[in-house]
């Protein structure tokens, strides 16, 4: 079959992959260059982590994200994974930091539980003061999205996948099978796959009854020189609990020290408005994460940036069919983590045609067998 991915952020690049590997013709678009650095999946890392609140599903699922990225990591010949183990911090009762233990308690993950004092020892840059207690699971840590990116677009040319940057889609019909590009060309294929994150709206306006497209902030810091080194050996922080339940992503040789926050958002009336974040932004998140840090405003900010996201009301991703179209959405800012999988699933149900099998998987609503690539 022809098939067209619209979007080259994880979930396209990996669905592309996915049916390059069960040979089919694929043609991947995408509007800026691929990666496009204002993506979700252009960003030089993303958290990925076993606990999942009270979303139980996606914990069980977690499993087979670990089995798709082992895969594409035999393809690419290199792991861009960096297994550093995850922590979470509960500063009061039923915050998301014990949330983690009890999602981990659940499904009989491993983890250890730590004191302040024995969290501080370990990772000099808490305050032991101003938390209840740590927790520490060696399953997780960080992806290298920009590598990840740059090596699945490499792999696509070498294996005979047409990649169009900078080509700007005006319309795909689901009837027809056809995309029209904003220069006026007419593109026919037997499938059309839209998985152009929170640009997916200008496409389909029809599905702002489920998707809402939110701006958040992350901001890039250098931490005071006597804990570079703590910094550099540390595990990545699922949450610091407390009001914020924010994340850290530390920093490695090709890669900063990042605080980001899901909870620090608002709503965008498009993807590409209000794109550049101020200093004072910057300032009142990193301020947010002390507590559990101890001297916040001896971090200094290297950078601040925006991303878009699509959100569904109940944070579970999405999909629907529209005839020949597809349309896929990791969303509600924790789909990264689900790439290679998400890739192989979604191959799977335009080949066989089960949107509903794959509506379920992507909900997280039922254990389905591993979806595996011909």
């Amino acid at each position: 079959m022809r098939i067209a991915v619209i979007g080259a952020g994880i979930a396209g690049l990996s669905t592309a992959w996915s049916l390059v590997k069960r040979g089919e013709d694929v043609t991947l678009f995408d509007q800026a260059e691929i990666l496009n650095p204002l993506s979700a999946s252009g960003d030089q890392h993303r958290l990925i982590r076993r606990a999942y609140g009270g979303l139980d599903g996606y914990a069980r699922q977690m499993t087979e994200a670990f089995d798709g990225w082992d895969e594409l990591w035999a393809d690419l010949g290199q792991s861009f994974y960096e297994n550093r183990g995850v922590i979470a911090i509960n500063q009061y009762p039923n915050d998301l930091g014990l949330a983690f233990a009890s999602s981990m308690r659940r499904g009989n993950y491993h983890f250890n539980t730590m004191t302040p004092a024995e969290a501080a020892a370990r990772y000099p840059f808490l305050d032991p003061a101003s938390f209840r207690e740590a927790y520490y699971s060696p399953e997780g840590g960080v992806l290298l999205c920009q590598k990840i990116g740059n090596a699945l677009a490499g792999w696509l040319r070498t294996h005979g996948a047409s990649l169009r940057p900078f080509t700007r889609i005006a319309a795909a019909d689901g009837r027809t099978g056809t995309v029209s590009l904003e220069n006026g060309e007419t593109l026919t294929f037997d499938r059309i796959v839209v998985t152009a994150g929170a640009w997916v709206l200008r496409l389909f306006p029809e599905l702002a009854d489920t998707l809402t497209v939110c701006r958040t902030v992350a901001v890039y810091v250098e931490p005071p020189d006597d804990l570079w080194a703590a910094w550099r050996a540390a595990p990545a922080v699922q949450t610091i609990g407390g009001i914020l339940s924010g994340y850290i992503l530390p920093p490695s040789a090709d890669t900063e020290l990042k605080f980001a926050a899901g909870a620090i958002r608002r709503l965008a009336h498009d993807a590409d408005a209000d794109r550049v974040a101020t200093q004072a932004e910057g300032e009142r998140l990193r301020d947010l994460f002390s507590p559990p840090l101890a001297r916040i405003g001896d971090y200094g900010i290297k950078r601040i940036v925006t991303c878009a996201y699509t959100f569904t009301e109940d944070l579970r991703f999405f999909s629907r069919a529209f005839g020949k179209v597809l349309v896929v959405s990791p969303c509600s800012g924790h789909g990264y983590k689900f790439g290679a999988a998400i890739g192989r699933r979604v191959a799977a149900a335009v080949i066989d045609g089960d949107h509903d099998r794959l509506a379920r998987w992507l909900r997280a609503e039922e254990q389905l067998p591993t979806s595996s690539a011909a």
